[in-house]
C-alpha cells in the first residue's frame, strides 16, 4: 500500500476520497526544511553548500511518513505542480533518506496534479516521474540567493540605520517602488485648467449633454483654457451663439472578454472587486483548490486545457443559449518568460456548478469562487457588440464646435456574466444619447447645469454659501466654475493629478511588467513589506513609512544596483534558465557573490554620521523644500537659529534641530507639512503649546524644556486621534488630564485618564493607617475620559470590583467565533486583545496583520495564521501521554547513537 504525501491536510482529505483504501495518504504540512537562521547555513567558500534543518514542528510529520514507510515500501510525492511543491518534495526525500526510511528497494516517485478532481488524480498516478532536478536547483538558487542578500545586507542595515528591520533580493526593489511614488507626488506640480460644456435639447424636448472641442475654429487642446478669465470667454463664445447639429456619425463596434486568471490577474482583481490583500486572496484560492474546486491557483498560463474550454461552451449553451457561444473557442497563448510556471490558468473544476451550487460557506471562498467561475465562462462567450455615437454641434460661424459622444450596447456577450474591474475612473461615456438628427437646431437648455454649479461651488469651501443670482445677461462664477446666464453653459476649474499611490493590485500589476517576482513569491513581498512597518495601507493604498524611506535612500546611494529594476528582473531570468535546465545554478550565484561581497566590504568601515550625511545630501530637495516666505529652509522653525539635519532612531528617520538638546525641535522626513508635523497650536497661560512628534508617536507639549522645568508637560495622542486634526482646545484637554470627577458616595476621590493599556477610570482610596489604594477600571472609549460621570463611573468601578480582589480578570469574549478548527478540532475565535486583535486557537495566540480587518478574518485566514504561529513557537495540543515503556534490557546501559530527526 504505497505512501502518498501532500502538503496540507485538507489536500490529503480530499485526495484520499479518489485513491480509496489503496493508499496511505499523509502530509507534510508544508515544508520540512529550511537554512536555519545563522552564519554559515549558505558557504560561499565550499562551492555555496547549504546546511539544512528540519524544523521542529516538522519532525512529527517526518516520523509519521517514516513509520508509515515501514509496513508500506514505496513513496509517492505528490506535492503542488511547482517550484516550491518540487523543492518540497525533494526535501522529504532527502530527509526521509537521511533517516534510512527508504530503503534500497523502496521506489520513490513523483506526481503531479495542476486540479484534484478525481480524472486529474487518477491520470498523474498513472503517469509517475522522478524529482525534476532543474526545477529543485531554481529553488536552490533562489534560496540561497535570498539567505545570502538577506543574512549579509540586514545586519549592514542594522549598524548603520537602527531601527530598520530587513532587506530581502526582491522585497527591497518593491519597496523602491512605492517610495519612489511617494517621492514623485511629493515633486508634482499640479497645473490648472478648464473645460467647458453645454447641456441642449432636441426638437423634441429630449436633453443631452456636449463638451467645447473647438473654440474660435481652432482645436481646443487640454490646457488651452488656462485660468477663469479664458473660461468665462468661452462660455460666452458658446452661449451667445446659435447651434446646429452638424454631424452624426454612429459606428459599429465590439468588446471582447478578459483572459482567464493566472495569479496576478487574480490577486488584482480580487483587488479591485473585494479590497482583498494578495496574502489573503491566495490564502483563500489556496483552499478551493485544496477542495478541488479550482485549479492550481499559482500560475502565469492563460491557456485552458481542451476539454476545460468545451465544457465552458457547453455551460454557456445551457445556461444563456446558443447565440452566446462564439463559433470557435477562444484560444489565449501564454506570455510567461518562465515556461516552468506556466500551469493552465486559474478555473473551475467543474463549469457547469457556480458558487450557489457548490453552496461554499465560507463567505471570502464563496465570493472568489464567483468570480473565477464568472471569469472563466466570460473568457469564452461571444464577444459584445456596442454602437458609439459621436454628434458634433456647430455655430454657423464655424466659431464653436461641440461633441456629444454615447454608446449603445446592442448584445450584451460576455457582459451578462462578468466585466473587469479597472484601477482608475476612465472618461469614457457610456451614456445614451437621445435621437439627433444632422441638420436640427440645438437649443440651450436654460437651467439645466445651475445645480452643477452649486455643487462645484460647494466643493471649494468648507460653508454654505449663497451663489449669486446675478443679473439678466450676467455669467455666474465662482472659484472654481463659470455659469452661463441662463445656466445651459458651464465651465470648470480642474487641476492636473499626481500619479496614484500604489494598491496592492496595481503593485503587483506592476512587478510582473518589471518582471520582478515570480507568482508564487508576489503574495509574500507585498505582505512582508507591511510587517517589516516600511509602508503601511490607508484606504487601500501603499504608503511608505519614514524607515521605509531611508532604507530606499540607504541602499539607492550604497547597494543601488542590487535595488535595480533591470538587475533584478535580469537575475529573475537566469533563474528561470536554470528551472529550464539550460544554466547550472552556482554559476549564476558564484556572479553575483563576487560583486555582492565587494559592495559589503565596502560600507563595513562606514560610520552612521557618514551614512546620514549622504542620506542628509540625497534627500535635500525633498527633505527642505523651499519655504513660502523665502528663508533657509535649513534654519530651525522653533529656535530660529539651528541647522536641520537628516537623524536616526529605531523608530526611522526624522528630522531633528542642530542645537539639541537646547531645542528639541523634530520632524517626520516627509516636511514641514506632513500630516504628524510638529507646530505651534496657540497659547495657554503664556505657555506655548505644541504638537510634536517622537520615537512614540505625536504628543502636545506645554511650554519648552529649560533648566527650571527639565520636564515640561506633554500628553501623547490617544488611539484614533490623528494629529492633522488637533487644535489648541484638544490639546489643553490632553494636558489637564487626569480629570476629576469627584468623591466617591463611599469615599475616595474618582478620576480619568489614559493609560499604558487605553482609557481607564480610577478610585482612590485612604485606609485608617493613611495608605492610599487605587482600583483601575478600563473603559472602551477614549471619549469617555473627557466625559464620563460619577453614576457611569460608579457602575464601571462596581463590576471591576465584581470580578474579585487582586489582578485576575474573566474570561474576554470572542470579537468574532470562527467555529471548530476545521483539522484538528476546537474553537477558533477572533479576540481583542491589549495589542491588537489577534486569533486564538488552544494555546495558541496569533497576531492579525494590520491590513486584514478583525470582521473580514476567515477561518482559511485564521488556521494560516495559527499554522505559522504554531512553526515559530513549537505550542499547540497536548501529545496524547506516551505509552509505558517496557523494562529495559541489561544491554539498554549503553546510549544508543542519536538518530537524525
Amino acid at each position: 500500500m504505497p505512501v502518498v504525501v501532500v502538503e496540507s491536510p485538507a489536500k490529503a482529505k480530499t485526495i484520499n476520497k479518489y485513491l480509496g483504501p489503496g493508499y496511505t495518504v499523509l502530509a507534510s504540512y508544508g515544508h520540512v526544511r529550511d537554512l536555519p537562521p545563522k552564519d554559515g547555513s549558505v558557504d560561499p567558500d565550499h562551492d555555496f553548500a547549504m546546511k539544512w534543518e528540519v524544523g521542529y514542528d516538522s519532525r512529527k510529520h517526518i516520523k509519521a511518513i517514516a513509520d508509515a514507510l515501514k509496513t508500506d515500501n514505496a513513496l509517492i510525492l505528490a506535492t503542488d505542480p511547482d517550484r516550491e511543491g518540487e523543492a518540497i518534495s525533494w526535501h522529504l526525500e532527502e530527509a526521509l533518506r537521511k533517516r534510512k526510511a527508504i530503503k534500497k528497494d523502496t521506489p520513490v516517485s513523483r506526481v503531479v496534479f495542476n486540479a484534484i478532481t478525481k480524472s486529474a488524480v487518477t491520470e498523474a498516478m498513472a503517469n509517475p516521474r522522478e524529482v525534476d532536478a532543474p526545477l529543485v536547483e531554481a529553488y536552490l538558487a533562489r534560496r540561497a540567493l535570498d539567505y545570502l542578500v538577506g543574512f549579509n545586507l540586514s545586519p549592514v542595515l542594522w549598524r548603520k540605520l537602527p531601527g530598520a528591520k530587513s532587506a530581502g533580493r526582491v522585497q527591497s526593489v518593491c519597496l523602491r517602488l512605492i517610495v519612489e511614488r511617494e517621492m514623485e507626488i511629493e515633486a508634482f506640480t499640479p497645473r490648472e485648467y478648464w473645460s467647458a460644456r453645454a447641456t441642449l435639447t432636441t426638437p423634441r424636448g429630449q436633453e443631452y449633454e456636449a463638451r467645447l472641442t473647438q473654440l474660435a475654429g481652432k482645436k481646443l487642446d487640454k490646457f488651452d483654457l488656462e485660468n477663469a478669465t479664458q473660461a468665462e470667454m468661452a462660455v460666452q463664445a458658446i452661449s451667445a451663439r446659435a447651434l446646429t447639429v452638424a454631424s452624426v456619425e454612429a459606428k459599429p463596434g465590439s468588446r471582447n472578454p478578459s483572459a482567464p486568471f493566472m495569479t496576478s490577474t487574480l490577486q488584482q482583481e480580487a483587488s479591485r472587486k473585494f479590497g482583498m490583500g494578495a496574502r489573503q486572496c491566495m490564502s483563500t484560492a489556496q483552499r478551493l483548490y485544496e477542495a478541488g474546486l479550482i485549479t492550481y491557483m499559482r500560475t502565469d498560463g492563460i491557456d485552458m486545457a481542451p476539454e476545460a474550454v468545451m465544457a465552458a461552451r457547453d455551460a454557456i449553451q445551457d445556461r444563456f443559449g446558443d447565440k452566446y457561444v462564439p463559433k470557435s473557442p477562444r484560444m489565449y497563448k501564454n506570455k510567461a518568460k518562465n515556461a516552468q510556471e506556466a500551469h493552465e490558468c486559474i478555473r473551475p473544476t467543474d463549469m457547469t456548478s457556480d458558487a450557489a451550487a457548490l453552496k461554499i460557506k465560507d463567505a471570502d471562498q464563496r465570493k472568489l469562487y464567483d468570480l473565477i467561475w464568472k471569469r472563466t465562462l466570460a473568457c469564452q462567450m461571444a464577444s459584445a457588440r456596442l454602437e458609439r455615437t459621436t454628434v458634433d454641434i456647430a455655430s454657423d460661424d464655424g466659431q464653436i464646435t461641440l461633441r456629444a459622444t454615447g454608446q449603445v450596447v446592442l448584445f450584451d456577450g460576455f457582459m451578462k456574466v462578468y466585466e473587469e474591474g479597472r484601477d482608475d475612473n476612465g472618461d469614457d461615456d457610456d451614456s445614451r444619447l437621445p435621437q439627433i438628427t444632422q441638420g436640427e437646431p440645438a437649443k440651450f437648455a436654460k437651467g439645466a447645469l445651475e445645480s452643477q454649479f452649486r455643487k462645484a461651488d460647494d466643493k471649494t469651501r468648507d460653508e454654505v454659501i449663497e451663489t449669486p443670482q446675478g443679473k439678466p445677461g450676467e455669467m455666474r462664477r465662482h472659484d472654481s466654475a463659470v455659469l452661463s446666464a441662463d445656466a445651459a453653459t458651464l465651465a470648470l476649474q480642474h487641476f492636473t493629478q499626481p500619479p496614484p499611490r500604489y494598491t496592492e493590485a496595481t503593485l503587483v500589476k506592476r512587478m510582473e511588467e518589471l518582471g520582478i517576482g515570480r507568482p508564487s513569491t508576489y503574495a509574500s513581498i507585498v505582505t512582508t513589506i507591511q510587517d517589516r512597518e516600511y509602508v503601511r495601507k490607508d484606504k487601500n493604498r501603499l504608503i511608505p513609512e519614514d524607515k521605509g524611506r531611508i532604507v530606499t535612500i540607504f541602499l539607492l546611494n550604497f547597494f543601488r544596483k542590487y535595488v535595480g529594476y533591470e538587475f533584478t528582473a535580469n537575475l529573475e531570468e537566469e533563474l528561470d534558465k536554470v528551472s529550464a535546465g539550460n544554466a547550472d545554478y552556482k554559476t549564476v550565484l558564484a556572479q553575483f557573490w563576487r560583486d555582492f561581497s565587494a559592495a559589503i566590504a565596502e560600507t563595513s568601515e562606514l560610520r552612521i554620521s557618514e551614512v546620514l550625511t549622504v542620506l542628509d545630501k540625497a534627500l535635500e530637495h525633498s527633505l527642505y523644500p523651499p519655504r513660502e516666505d523665502g528663508t533657509d529652509p535649513r534654519i530651525c522653525p522653533l529656535c530660529g537659529e539651528g541647522q536641520l539635519h537628516l537623524k536616526s532612531s529605531r523608530s526611522g528617520g526624522f528630522v531633528g534641530c542642530g542645537n539639541y538638546p537646547e531645542c528639541r525641535y523634530t520632524r517626520p522626513i516627509g516636511g514641514e507639512n506632513a500630516e504628524n508635523g510638529d507646530r505651534v497650536l496657540g497659547e495657554d497661560q503664556g505657555d506655548e503649546i505644541s504638537l510634536r512628534s517622537g520615537r512614540f508617536g505625536s504628543y502636545v507639549q506645554r511650554g519648552e524644556r529649560t533648566d527650571e522645568v527639565p520636564k515640561p508637560p506633554r500628553a501623547s495622542l490617544p488611539k484614533g486621534w490623528q494629529a492633522e486634526d488637533m487644535t489648541l482646545e484638544k490639546a489643553l484637554t490632553l494636558l489637564s488630564l487626569p480629570r476629576f470627577i469627584g468623591t466617591h458616595p463611599e469615599g475616595g476621590n474618582v478620576h480619568t485618564n489614559l493609560g499604558r493599556y487605553g482609557p481607564y477610570v480610577m478610585h482612590t482610596t485612604v485606609d485608617e493607617t493613611g495608605k492610599e489604594s487605587n482600583l483601575y477600571a478600563n473603559i472602551p472609549d477614549v471619549e469617555e475620559v473627557f466625559t464620563i460621570g460619577m453614576n457611569r463611573a460608579v457602575e464601571v468601578l462596581a463590576e471591576k470590583r465584581a470580578k474579585g480582589p487582586g489582578r485576575g480578570r474573566t474570561a474576554a469574549k470572542p470579537l468574532h467565533e470562527l467555529g471548530e478548527h476545521p483539522e484538528h478540532g476546537g474553537p477558533v475565535n477572533v479576540m481583542d486583545g491589549r495589542y491588537g486583535p489577534y486569533v486564538k486557537w488552544d494555546k495558541i495566540n496569533a497576531t492579525i496583520p494590520k491590513e486584514t480587518k478583525p470582521e473580514d478574518v476567515t477561518m482559511a485566514i485564521a488556521v494560516e495564521l495559527i499554522t505559522e504561529r504554531a512553526a515559530k513557537t513549537g505550542k499547540g495540543r497536548k501529545k496524547a501521554p506516551a505509552k509505558k515503556k517496557p523494562a529495559a534490557k541489561k544491554t539498554a546501559a549503553k546510549k544508543p547513537a542519536q538518530k537524525d530527526p
